[in-house]
């Protein structure tokens, strides 16, 4: 992590300072990690053999794989596969994977609010996009998926506000909190002199390195060490580099117990630490698919081992020789060995006869790699391209996908918290103090923001709930076929409103409530408006009618006069008035 990295404000170079304290939590954290060493290496042996650094190995060694051991590399291309699919399915380059929200709806529907929100959101893309974060993102995923833990640094960047660096297995050690989070880290790592010199100055190395320096022994290695942890001595009073919430110091190995290269200060975490899955609650480093498919790829490489030296023996079977036979036993083809005819047996003849089984030694390999796939989830990523589109049916693919998703589910959740909810803080918090961030609007003061993620798998996990909607209404629909009065009892609004959700779709195409309403009685008015004018159209039609009808013609009109001079001749008639008063 370069100086360049580090907003210079926050660094200094102090002088005869006790660096036992810091020595100690890192030496205490370094036996934590002690129990792990073995496990990791073995896994990185049949696994990720390019990928893991631990002590006592040398730097910069361009070492191969070890393919004596590894003979087969469908593990590698498990972990290969398992970090593409989660960089393209969870934090995509290419499309939106997160938007910003806060918990209040009637703030969501806002206009200045919403228009800041994406603003903001944009920015953050534009940032990541500019900088190196989804390829350290990949190959977290990677030690994920392997080591089943990761390490990636956060730093201010000059030219793209954020950079990352990433460290693997054996590289870098943990701490956690009260809360089970990661909040401390340390490690050892080697830097050449001249490196050394250029990123913490001259005066800050110790006397050997000055030195040796001086002596143009620049690309000698160094090992140097670096611990972050909470700074507890801090003063919340104060702004700086000695009162940030988390200090960084960093000493070279070795060296006088008063020499520091640097220390420096951070105002919030700057290591993502996510964990694949605790075994138990004391655990501060994970344990995934890499753990458990350790038994897996050992078997694997075993029976190629196996089928190898069988194809072999029975390609070049172990042969015997005669003592008649002159000279050296030439294999060769179209070779002649000289023997004596009149001994029985003589020449040359294969020890035992070999004959290998390769489709029963191939099965077994198949379904091993088969249970390596389903270990890796490298069956959901290549689910589609794999299945055989002739002989399955989609409602079949969506349910192996559903399936498979579930399983994956409590990881993803795992990640978001402890991978991308600090990512997105740390690059908002780096992005507002340099000024990146546009000004709220006054709605927004006093509230909290929240991340909801829109990648692909997790739209997809959200999307498994939709299957259970469209049963119920598919239900409801046939027995409103027999009972109409089936379809009362469903919340049409509160559907479509899950649904959407649950697909990722933006707010700004499903319409609020209140809107919905609003409409709806609109419409309701127009229709009464209608029905009310052409009952007027009727009525006025209908006495235009009247008054062009014809009497006497024996028309309906002069059965109804007829029927009302009916009812007024049978009318008795009203007594006379007689007299004055």
């Amino acid at each position: 992590m370069p100086a360049t990295a580090i907003d210079p404000i926050k660094t200094t170079i102090p002088k005869s300072i006790d660096r036992k304290p810091f020595e100690q939590r890192l030496n205490a954290m370094k036996l934590e990690f002690s129990s792990w060493e073995g496990a990791l290496k073995e896994i990185r042996s049949y696994e990720n053999p390019l990928r893991g650094f631990f002590d006592g190995e040398q730097p910069n060694q361009g070492k191969t794989v070890d393919h004596k051991l590894m003979l087969d590399s469908h593990a590698r291309r498990c972990v290969r596969t398992g970090g593409a699919g989660m960089t393209s399915g969870l934090t995509s380059p290419a499309r939106p994977w997160f938007k910003l929200g806060v918990d209040d709806p009637k703030l969501m529907e806002n206009e200045s609010v919403q228009e800041w929100l994406n603003d903001t959101e944009q920015r953050m893309r534009n940032v990541f996009s500019r900088s190196n974060i989804y390829g350290a993102l990949t190959q977290a995923y990677e030690e994920l998926f392997s080591f089943a833990t990761a390490a990636i640094a956060i730093l201010e960047d000059y030219d793209t506000a954020i950079r990352a660096y990433t460290f693997t297995a054996g590289e870098y050690v943990l701490g956690v909190g009260p809360d089970g989070r990661v909040n401390a880290f340390g490690r050892r790592y080697w830097m050449q002199i001249g490196a050394l010199v250029k990123e913490f100055g001259l005066e800050s190395c110790s006397k050997a390195v000055q030195q040796a320096h001086k002596e143009g022994k620049v690309d000698d290695w160094v090992k140097v060490n670096h611990l972050i942890e909470i700074n507890d001595t801090r003063l919340p009073d104060k702004s700086d580099f000695g009162n940030m919430k988390f200090r960084s110091v960093q000493w070279e190995e070795g060296s006088p117990a008063t020499d520091i290269l640097r220390i420096s200060g951070f105002e919030d975490f700057p290591i993502l630490g996510p964990r694949w899955a605790l075994a138990n609650s004391t655990d501060i480093y994970g344990k995934g698919p890499g753990w458990d498919g350790l038994g897996d790829c050992k078997m694997l490489q075993k029976l190629q081992r196996k089928k190898l030296l069988g194809l072999d023996k029975q390609l070049d079977p172990p042969t015997q020789q005669d003592g008649t036979v002159t000279g050296e036993v030439d294999t060769l083809p179209g070779a002649r060995n000289k023997s004596s005819a009149t001994t029985p047996n003589a020449g040359v003849r294969p020890v035992y006869q070999i004959s290998v089984n390769l489709q029963d030694v191939e099965f077994c390999i198949n379904e091993t790699k088969r249970s390596l796939d389903a270990t890796f989830y490298t069956d959901l990523f290549l689910m589609l391209t794999q299945s055989d589109r002739r002989q399955i049916t989609a409602e079949e693919i969506a349910k192996k996908y559903e399936e498979k998703l579930w399983m994956l589910g409590p990881v993803l959740e795992a990640l978001e918290g402890e991978l991308l909810d600090p990512l997105i803080d740390r690059t908002f918090s780096i992005m507002l103090r340099l000024g990146l961030i546009a000004d709220p609007p006054p709605e927004l003061q006093g509230q909290e923001l929240k991340v909801e993620y829109i990648s692909i798998l997790a739209q997809a996990q959200k999307a498994v709930g939709t299957a259970a909607i469209e049963k119920l209404f598919t239900f409801a629909g046939g027995l409103a076929a027999i009972n109409p009065d089936a379809v009362n009892k469903l919340e049409f609004d509160e559907a479509i409103e899950a649904y959407a959700n649950m697909l990722g779709i933006s707010p700004k195409i499903v319409r609020s409530k209140e809107a919905a309403a609003r409409i709806r009685q609109v419409i309701q008015d127009a229709q009464a408006q209608q029905l009310q004018a052409q009952q007027s159209m009727a009525m006025a039609q209908g006495a235009e009618t009247l008054s062009r009808a014809k009497l006497n013609q024996g028309s309906a009109l002069d059965a109804v006069i007829a029927g009302q001079t009916g009812q007024l001749m049978q009318k008795p008639a009203q007594p006379a008035q007689s007299g004055k008063k």
